[in-house]
């Protein structure tokens, strides 16, 4: 996959084209309608018209064109098995993996307020901007060149499935891993909710009681979902106790 180099967010108005070579390499489409791209790369703090329209229509992309590719890719196995491939694909933090690979962080159109807080490389954000970049790129060029622009970014994500060992997710590992130590399962509690009601990020506190004597260990999580804040919690637990799956 062709990397982009690296550029910094801005929460203030800037050139629209800065960068956007770079960019377009990475995702093998140049842009008609500069004005997509520029809509795709900004988030709701920085003004409108922002990415959020784009990304529902680029999930529905991505989840087509990735649909697609695991049908055509792996014949035998069974809905159930390539409904889990897709969805270890697909997930917040796989999508946000493939948008740091792209270097996206650099690109973002963000207000002064997420900028401080660290929103730039904040796996939700990454993750609506990337689905919202294969939005804008359907817009502008059809499906074909966005299939072309999904298949160039998870052009390493697909090389590495191994469909005859389809991910576990981060709680199903951890409660496994705490099934064979003969340990309690882990205890999940919001601690935390902001933004708007349609918009929300939930905080996510995982924890687990010590084997022996001694404190038990907390992770937390977050997510534009409770489930997702878990199983961000549940990876950040992981790591913790030493138990976090290679990528």
């Amino acid at each position: 996959m062709r990397q982009a180099p690296r550029v910094s967010a801005t929460g203030s108005k800037r050139d629209p084209g800065a960068g956007r070579p770079a960019l377009e390499r990475a995702l093998g489409h140049r842009f008609r309608n500069a004005a997509l791209l520029e809509q795709a790369l900004t988030h709701r703090s920085f003004g409108s018209p922002h990415n959020e329209r784009l990304e529902f229509l680029g999930d529905g992309v991505l989840g087509c064109v990735i649909a697609e590719e695991l049908y055509a890719r792996f014949p035998q196995r069974s809905e159930g098995e390539l409904s889990r491939l897709r969805a270890n694909l697909v997930r917040e933090a796989a999508l946000a993996g493939v948008a740091r690979a792209l270097g996206l962080s650099g690109f973002l159109r963000l207000g002064e307020g997420e900028l401080a807080s660290g929103g730039a490389d904040r796996a939700s954000i990454l993750a609506d901007a990337l689905e919202a970049l294969f939005g804008a790129v359907f817009l502008d060029g059809g499906y074909e060149r966005a299939r072309a622009s999904v298949l160039e970014a998870y052009e390493g994500p697909l090389g590495r499935l191994d469909p005859g060992e389809p991910s576990k997710d981060p709680k199903t590992r951890l409660q496994e891993l705490l099934q064979g130590r003969r340990q309690r399962l882990p205890q999940y509690r919001v601690v935390g909710t902001r933004g708007a009601a349609h918009r929300q990020t939930f905080e996510v506190e995982c924890i687990v009681e010590a084997a022996g004597a001694g404190e038990g260990r907390r992770a937390t999580g977050s997510g534009s979902s409770r489930r997702i804040a878990e199983q961000q919690a549940a990876e950040h637990m992981l790591r913790l106790l030493g138990a976090a799956q290679q990528p």
